[in-house]
C-alpha cells in the first residue's frame, strides 16, 4: 500500500472512531429505551384528553417508556409473565405532574416484581373538576382499549391490578365494569366524593368491579367518598381527620389536601415498610374506639385485613363479603403503623356516676394515651389504644382518675380496681396482662405501674 494511502485510511478510521464513541475514548453506551415524562398541561389547558401510558419495569425503574400501540409494548421492557399494575391519578388542579408519582412507582417496583404502568391524563384532569368528571368515561374507554392490547399479548385479566387515586379510583371502577369484574384487583386511594356519593354502581367504584376491591378512606368529610365501595373499606382514624394534618384554614393548600392525600402516603408506606397496617371490622369508629370490636371473626373468620399488596388484603375467606367497614389508628408520619391494644379497668364497686380514667403507655420517649369511661352503675370500662411499633416493649402504664376541676373544693374521691390490657386481635385470653394487685386511684393523681407488654 502506498504510504500516502495508509495515512489517509488511518486518519479516516480515527475520525469515525471519534464520531462514534466521543473524543474522550469512552466505551460506547449501552442501548437505553427512550424515556418519557408526564405532561404539563398548565392551569387553563386541561380540556382535551391526551392520555399517555408510561411503562416502568424492574430493569428500568426510573424511565417511563411510552407504550401506545401493540408494537410499542412488544418492543418495550414489558414482561408478559409478570403481573401488571396501573396507577391512575386524580384531579390535577394546576395541570402538573403528581408530586407523589415517582416515589409511588419506585415503591411498587421495590415491593413486587411487576410491570408498572402510570396513566398520565393530566390534560383531561386539569382546571375545572366537573370537566375532569366528564372525562372519566372517555378515559375509562381509552384504558380499556389499552388493556385489550395487553390481553392480546397473553396477559391474563386476573393479573391486572388497578390503583386509582381519588377520581382515578372511579376511573378504575369503570374500567373494571367494562371487563365485567374479571380484573384481578382494584385499590381505591380515598375515592373521590364530590359527584360520586349518590352515583350509580356503573358510574363509581364498587365491589363488583374486580375479583377483589379495596378502598382506603382518609377524607370522608370533604374530598373523599363517605360510603363503602369495595369488598374491604379501610376507614383510617375514622376516615376523616388524619393526625399531623393542619386543622386551620390558614395552612392553605395543605389544609385542603393533606387528609385526602394521606391515603396515598399510607399505601406507599405499606409498600416500603414491613410493619402492618392492620384493621378491624366494626359497626362504627366510635364502637371500635370503645373496644367493642376486638377481632376479625365476623365476617373474616379471624383473618384481619391489612393495607398493602398481600393477596386479598390478607382475608382468607370465600366468597368475599362486600362493603365491610374496617377501622385502624395510625401515627402522624411514616411508617404510620401502630400496635392496637385493648385496655380495660374493672372497678371493685359500682359508682353512681360515670368514671373516666386516662390510660397512658410509656416506653422510652414514646407515650400513647386514651381515656376510657365506665358508665354509672357498671363495673367495667374499655377502649382501644394505639402506640408506635418502635421502641418495644411497653414498660410502664400511667393511670389517672379524671374528675371535673373545682376551684372551690378539691375532690378527694378514690376508686379501686384492676387494669388489664391485651394486643389486638384478641383471639387468645392468655395474651391478657393485668396489674397483679388492685390499683387505688385518687382523683386527678396519676399512678404508675410496671407492666411488661411485649410487642406483637
Amino acid at each position: 500500500m502506498p504510504p500516502g494511502l495508509w495515512q489517509r485510511c488511518f486518519w479516516w478510521w480515527g475520525l469515525l472512531f471519534w464520531l462514534s464513541f466521543g473524543s474522550s475514548g469512552n466505551v460506547p453506551p449501552t442501548t437505553q429505551p427512550k424515556c418519557t415524562d408526564f405532561q404539563n398541561a398548565g392551569l387553563l389547558r386541561g380540556t382535551n384528553l391526551k392520555v399517555q401510558f408510561l411503562l416502568f419495569t424492574p430493569s428500568v425503574p426510573s424511565c417511563g417508556q411510552l407504550v401506545e400501540e401493540s408494537s410499542d409494548i412488544r418492543n418495550s421492557e414489558f414482561n408478559v409473565s409478570l403481573g401488571t399494575k396501573l396507577i391512575i391519578h386524580g384531579f390535577r388542579a394546576l395541570g402538573t405532574k403528581p408530586s407523589w408519582i415517582d416515589k409511588f412507582i419506585r415503591a411498587l417496583l421495590q415491593a413486587t416484581d411487576a410491570n408498572v404502568i402510570a396513566v398520565d391524563w393530566v390534560y383531561g384532569s386539569t382546571g375545572n373538576y366537573l370537566f375532569a368528571v366528564e372525562n372519566v368515561v372517555k378515559l375509562s374507554l381509552e384504558i380499556s382499549r389499552f388493556l385489550s392490547k395487553l390481553l392480546d399479548l397473553g396477559v391474563s385479566e386476573s393479573s391486572i391490578h388497578i390503583i386509582g387515586v381519588s377520581l382515578g379510583a372511579h376511573v378504575g371502577g369503570m374500567v373494571g365494569h367494562f371487563y365485567k369484574g374479571q380484573l384481578g384487583r382494584i385499590t381505591g386511594l380515598d375515592p373521590a366524593g364530590p359527584e360520586y356519593t349518590r352515583a350509580s354502581l356503573e358510574e363509581r367504584l364498587d365491589a363488583g368491579d374486580a375479583l377483589f376491591v379495596e378502598a382506603i378512606h382518609t377524607d370522608t368529610d370533604y374530598l373523599g367518598i363517605r360510603i363503602p365501595v369495595g369488598h374491604v373499606d379501610y376507614f383510617v382514624n375514622g376516615g376523616q381527620d388524619q393526625p399531623g394534618c393542619p386543622t386551620f384554614l390558614h395552612a392553605g393548600y395543605s389544609y385542603l389536601i393533606c387528609d385526602h392525600m394521606r391515603a396515598v402516603h399510607l399505601y406507599i408506606s405499606a409498600l416500603e415498610n414491613s410493619c402492618p397496617l392492620m384493621a378491624f371490622p366494626c359497626a362504627s369508629y366510635k364502637a371500635f374506639l370503645a373496644g367493642d370490636c376486638l377481632d376479625c371473626f365476623n365476617p373474616f373468620l379471624l383473618s384481619c385485613p391489612s393495607i398493602g399488596l398481600v393477596e386479598l388484603g390478607g382475608v382468607k375467606i370465600e366468597p368475599l363479603p362486600k362493603e365491610v367497614k374496617v377501622y385502624l389508628l395510625t401515627t402522624s408520619r411514616a411508617p404510620y403503623c401502630v400496635h392496637h391494644s385493648l385496655v380495660e379497668f374493672h372497678l371493685k364497686e359500682k359508682r353512681k356516676k360515670d368514671t373516666s380514667i386516662e390510660v397512658t403507655f410509656l416506653s422510652s420517649n414514646i407515650t400513647s394515651s386514651v381515656t376510657i369511661t365506665i358508665p354509672r352503675q357498671q363495673l367495667e370500662g374499655r377502649g382501644v389504644i394505639g402506640y408506635p411499633n418502635q421502641p418495644c416493649p411497653i414498660s410502664l402504664v400511667k393511670l389517672k382518675f379524671q374528675v371535673p376541676s373545682r376551684v372551690w373544693k378539691k375532690d378527694r374521691t378514690t376508686i379501686i380496681g384492676t387494669f388489664c390490657t391485651a394486643p389486638l386481635p384478641v383471639n387468645d385470653s392468655k395474651k391478657t396482662v393485668c396489674t397483679p394487685e388492685p390499683v387505688s386511684l385518687q382523683a386527678s393523681m396519676p399512678v404508675f405501674r410496671d407492666l411488661r407488654i411485649p410487642c406483637v
